[in-house]
C-alpha cells in the first residue's frame, strides 16, 4: 500500500517497549509471545472497514499524533503473526512506523470535482482487493481530504478481523473520542441492555415470589435445553448439506469456494433512531428486532420488485449473525478500563459465537408483521444456547482437524447461507476523534464469500444502515438502499394508524 498515496509527514517510529511511555523496557518480555485464538484464525483473510466521515478538513499532524499516542497502547495493534511450530502466534514488532499505517489519498481532480461522493465509495471499495503487508501490524488509516455530500473529509480505517470483533474495535475506537460537546470527557454511550451476566443466566425468583414462579423458573432451563438441542441440530446440518434456495440475493457459484475475496461496494444511507426508537416503543420490541423487521422488508421489497415472482410466495433466506459472548458489560465501562490504564482487564480478541438468523421474504397487507415475526424469531433465538456452543464447537474442529479444514467447514457454513447481518450501538452523542469531529461512522467487512452483508450503526441520533455488495451481482445497490429507507417509512406509517 506504499504507493497508494502520498506522505507529507517525516517519519515517526514508536518504539514498543515500555520505556516508549517512560517505564523500563525491561517491564515487557523480550518477545512477547501469545497464541491467535481458534476463532481469530477462522478470520484469516476476513477484514474490517470502518468509515468515518468527518467535519472538517484533515490536520494530519494531530491524527498522526493521537494515532501513536493510543494505538500504540494495545498489544495487538504493535505485533504480527507468525508462525512458529506449525502455530500461528502474536509476536511483538520491534517498531511500530507510522508512515506504514497512515496512507493520505491524492484527490483526483475529475471525479472530485464531478461527484465526490463516488470518489469516497470507489476508493473504499477498491481496499476490498488491495492486499495488506502481513510483515508489519495488520492496520492501516486512510484519509481522504476533499469534501463530500455530508462530510469535509473522511478516515477509513482497514484491520485484520483477527485483531478484534466489532466489539473490542469499537471500544478501542470510543476510547480515542471525546465528546463534541465537552472535550474535556468521554462521549456518552447507551445505557447496556437489561440482562447482565453470562447469556445463559436465569435469575432465581425470590422465595416471595411462590412456587409457581419457581416451576417456571425451572421449566425455563429444559425450554432452553430443547431449544439449543434443535438449534445445534440445524447449525450442524447446515455445514452439512442444508442451504438456502437459490435467490437473486445469492451468486450462482455461492460464493464458497475459497476464491481471492470478489470486489465489495460499501455503501450506506441515514435512517432515523428516533423513528426506529418509536417503532420500539410502538410494538413492545427491542431496536434489534424493529431493525430486523426492516430488514426483512427492504429485502422482500427487493426481490418481488426485481424477480417478478407471484407476490403471494413465502421464502425464508438466512443470515449468519455473529453475537458477542463476553458477559454484558456497558460499553462506557469497558471504555472507562482503557482510559484508566486497565486496558487489559478488556476482553480483546475475536470473542464471538454464531446464530442462523432466519428472514422472511414476502409481502404483508399489514407492514407491522414484518416487526412481529422479527420479534417472534429473535425471542425464540434468545431462548437458545446456540451462540456458546458454535463458539466451542469452532475451537474443537480447530483443535481436531486444524485451521485449514476449519477455514474450508466455515466458509461452507456461510456459503449455505445468503446474508450476514449485525448490529452495532455507537455514541449516543457527537465525538471528536484526534480533534476532528465525526459525522458519521459506517463500519462493514469483507472477506465472507455472501453477496451481501447489512450492517447498522447507531451514532448519535442516527442509524446507519450499511451494505457491503457484490458489485457484479448487485449493479443496481442504490434500488437496494432506498428499499430500506421506504421499508422503514412504510411500518412506521402503519404503527401511526394503529
Amino acid at each position: 500500500m506504499d504507493d497508494a498515496g502520498e506522505r507529507s509527514q517525516p517519519p515517526l517510529t514508536i518504539r514498543t517497549s515500555r520505556a516508549a511511555s517512560g517505564g523500563s523496557a525491561d517491564a515487557w518480555p523480550p518477545v512477547a509471545e501469545e497464541p491467535v485464538s481458534p476463532t481469530a484464525r477462522l478470520m484469516d483473510g476476513f477484514y474490517i472497514v470502518v468509515t468515518m466521515g468527518l467535519g472538517s478538513p484533515l490536520d494530519l499532524p494531530v491524527f498522526r499524533a493521537g494515532i501513536g499516542t493510543q494505538l500504540a497502547r494495545y498489544p495487538r495493534f504493535r505485533c504480527i503473526q507468525v508462525t512458529k511450530d506449525g502455530q500461528p502466534r502474536w509476536v511483538r514488532a520491534p517498531a511500530l512506523n507510522l508512515d506504514d499505517h497512515i496512507i493520505v489519498v491524492p484527490s483526483p481532480p475529475d471525479m472530485v470535482s464531478s461527484d465526490s461522493d463516488r470518489a469516497v465509495e470507489d476508493y473504499v471499495s477498491s481496499l476490498s482487493t488491495a492486499p495488506m503487508d502481513r510483515s508489519r501490524p495488520l492496520w492501516e488509516f486512510h484519509f481522504l481530504d476533499f469534501p463530500t455530500s455530508d462530510a469535509m473529509s473522511t478516515a477509513v480505517f482497514r484491520v485484520h478481523h483477527s485483531l478484534g470483533d466489532g466489539m473490542s474495535l469499537l471500544t478501542l475506537l470510543m476510547s480515542s473520542t471525546r465528546s463534541a460537546a465537552d472535550p474535556s470527557r468521554l462521549p456518552a454511550m447507551p445505557a447496556p441492555p437489561a440482562r447482565s451476566g453470562d447469556i445463559y443466566a436465569r435469575p432465581r425468583p425470590p422465595r416471595s415470589a411462590g412456587v409457581l414462579a419457581f416451576i417456571a423458573w425451572l421449566w425455563s432451563f429444559v425450554v432452553l435445553a430443547w431449544h439449543t438441542v434443535v438449534d445445534v441440530t440445524l447449525f450442524v446440518a447446515t455445514i452439512a448439506f442444508v442451504r438456502d434456495p437459490h435467490t437473486l440475493f445469492k451468486r450462482d457459484n455461492g460464493g464458497g469456494d475459497g476464491e481471492f475475496p470478489r470486489r465489495k461496494r460499501f455503501v450506506n444511507r441515514s435512517l432515523s433512531l428516533g423513528d426506529v426508537k418509536f417503532l420500539k416503543e410502538a410494538l413492545n420490541c427491542t431496536v434489534n428486532d424493529v431493525l430486523v423487521g426492516v430488514t426483512s422488508a427492504a429485502l422482500s421489497r427487493y426481490y418481488f420488485r426485481r424477480s417478478g415472482d407471484d407476490n403471494t410466495r413465502k421464502i425464508c433466506l438466512r443470515s449468519i449473525l455473529l453475537v458477542n459472548i463476553r458477559p454484558t458489560t456497558s460499553l462506557q465501562e469497558y471504555v472507562n478500563m482503557i482510559e484508566s490504564s486497565k486496558s487489559n482487564e478488556v476482553k480483546w480478541g475475536n470473542q464471538l459465537g454464531y446464530i442462523i438468523l432466519p428472514f422472511h421474504i414476502a409481502m404483508y397487507e399489514d407492514p407491522l408483521e414484518y416487526v412481529r415475526k422479527a420479534k417472534k424469531m429473535v425471542d425464540r433465538k434468545k431462548s437458545s444456547l446456540e451462540v456458546v456452543f458454535t463458539h466451542m464447537l469452532g475451537e474443537v474442529i480447530i483443535k481436531t482437524f486444524g485451521v485449514k479444514a476449519a477455514g474450508v467447514i466455515f466458509r461452507r457454513m456461510i456459503s449455505h447461507t445468503t446474508i450476514s447481518f449485525s448490529n452495532m450501538i455507537g455514541p449516543a452523542e457527537q465525538v471528536e476523534f484526534y480533534g476532528h469531529q465525526v459525522v458519521y461512522i459506517a463500519p462493514s467487512v469483507y472477506g465472507p464469500p455472501e453477496a451481501l452483508t447489512v450492517h447498522y450503526q447507531s451514532y448519535s441520533n442516527t442509524i446507519k444502515v450499511i451494505l457491503a455488495v457484490d458489485e457484479e451481482h448487485f449493479p443496481n445497490h442504490g434500488q437496494l438502499l432506498d428499499d430500506f429507507t421506504e421499508s422503514l417509512r412504510i411500518i412506521k406509517d402503519g404503527a401511526v394508524r394503529k
